[in-house]
């Protein structure tokens, strides 16, 4: 039973049913079983539902519903990490946020979603954020990487000041820089001096996992 349990909470989270996720992570907490046991089940099913996007079999939707059931099961789970003292090395540190000028946060919200679920830690910087923000954040946090959102054609250059703040202020060649939303396009983040364009949410992961190998090889 307490090895079905976990399979259970698996299998639910991938076929996007929150209220059996939500009963099979109550029921895991009570059998005994540790937050990060938990997280580490969530964040497998939350890579099938990635896998399935990629083949075309889930669409933004269901990410999104996915992205739901992952945030309310954490909130059961976050205040028992703390109360067991469980100590959580992150896979790498993310500072992101939708550049200024925009205030759209969907695509934002589902690549933190899953930089979560794959072991970021992830400093949300929230929408409309000046360049300024951003450096402060990365002086403040001192990330792997910084992630920018965009979906309006007007807002996207203000990537570029981003970088080019962080340029001025001797912070660019210590992190990163992965660009994303709709109007976004490899060339583009090239054009502006990014290291990395991230097409989806789970495409995003991915790349943000070998931006921080890559970094830290050059430590």
């Amino acid at each position: 039973m307490s090895v079905d349990v976990l399979s259970s909470i698996k299998d639910s989270l991938v076929n996007l049913d929150m209220d059996k996720t939500i009963d099979f992570v109550r029921r895991a907490v009570e059998l005994g079983f540790k937050p990060m046991d938990i997280i580490n089940v969530l964040a497998d099913g939350m890579r099938v539902v990635g896998v399935r996007y990629e083949r075309g079999e889930y669409f933004v939707s269901d990410l999104i519903v996915a992205s739901e059931i992952f945030k309310e099961v954490m909130s059961i789970l976050e205040p028992l990490i703390t109360r067991v003292g469980e100590v959580v090395r992150p896979f790498g540190r993310v500072v992101i946020g939708t550049v200024e000028g925009d205030v759209h946060d969907i695509g934002k919200n589902l690549v933190i979603t899953m930089l979560r679920a794959n072991g970021f830690e992830v400093i949300d910087l929230g929408v409309d954020v000046p360049p300024k923000r951003f450096v402060e954040a990365v002086k403040q946090h001192k990330p792997d990487i910084v992630g920018m959102s965009a979906l309006l054609t007007s807002t996207m250059v203000n990537m570029k000041r981003v970088i080019e703040a962080l340029e001025e202020e001797g912070l660019r060649s210590s992190v990163k820089v992965i660009v994303g939303g709709a109007p976004i396009t490899e060339k583009f983040a090239r054009e502006i001096g990014a290291d990395a364009y991230g097409e989806n949410a789970v495409i995003a992961v991915d790349i943000c996992k070998k931006l921080v190998e890559e970094l830290h090889r050059g430590k």
